[in-house]
């Protein structure tokens, strides 16, 4: 962990970093540009990140609020669901538009910082939703197997769409819209299909217990 100096040089370099994507975009920044704006050398980014993809995803990452969050474990499945997505929700709303817009357009054109994004952000949330359908199976409240990449997906999609592009707040009302009209009657829809049973739609009596505690 860095020293008192050590913090502060690095926490420059990541401002100025974020800046910089900001203001000019990925693919225009360069590292002499991150080092005369932290007023820092490259020789001292180089050894903590090595390569700029890497760095714009550690700035990117300490603006959200550090390390990985862990999903909440209450033991009923919907309140679990809703954690995480206010998890993702809170995540969101502490980035700058400017620069994840920047950040997506230049991962159509950098395999390096798209691989870096999504194993860092993509997989975390992949992550969260797993172990939460995990817990939920393992209590008996949902089937062995249910794709938990979808989840996300539809997820992160429906939260960055209201935010940047619709415009609308990412208030509790819609997280509960999101798990309550979206994620759980898909959930209902797909474990139908699996078990080979009539739509749950239809049949209210086939649903996933979501409520059920330990």
């Amino acid at each position: 962990m860095p020293d008192g100096r050590g913090a502060a040089r690095e926490e420059a370099i990541l401002r100025a970093t974020l800046e910089l994507v900001a203001e000019i975009g990925y693919d225009r920044m360069t590292m002499d540009a991150i080092a005369a704006r932290a007023q820092a050398s490259k020789a001292t980014i180089y050894r903590r990140w090595p390569g700029k993809a890497e760095l714009v995803v550690a700035a990117v990452r300490g603006h959200a609020g550090s390390a990985a969050l862990t999903p909440p474990d209450t033991g009923v499945f919907r309140d679990d669901l809703l954690g995480v997505l206010r998890l993702m929700r809170d995540g969101l709303l502490a980035q700058d538009a400017a620069l994840i817009l920047g950040l997506m357009i230049a991962m159509h054109r950098d395999p390096a910082l798209a691989e870096a994004v999504r194993a860092r952000f993509v997989r975390d949330k992949h992550a969260m939703f797993g172990a939460v359908i995990a817990r939920a199976a393992d209590r008996g409240d949902l089937p062995a197997k249910v794709d938990d990449a979808l989840f996300t997906e539809i997820s992160s999609s429906m939260l960055f769409s209201r935010l940047f592009v619709a415009g609308e707040p990412l208030d509790d009302a819609f997280v509960h819209h999101l798990v309550d009209e979206v994620l759980l009657p898909l959930l209902d829809h797909r474990t139908g299909q699996n078990q080979g049973v009539p739509d749950v739609a239809d049949d209210p009596s086939q649903r996933p217990r979501r409520g059920a505690g330990r």
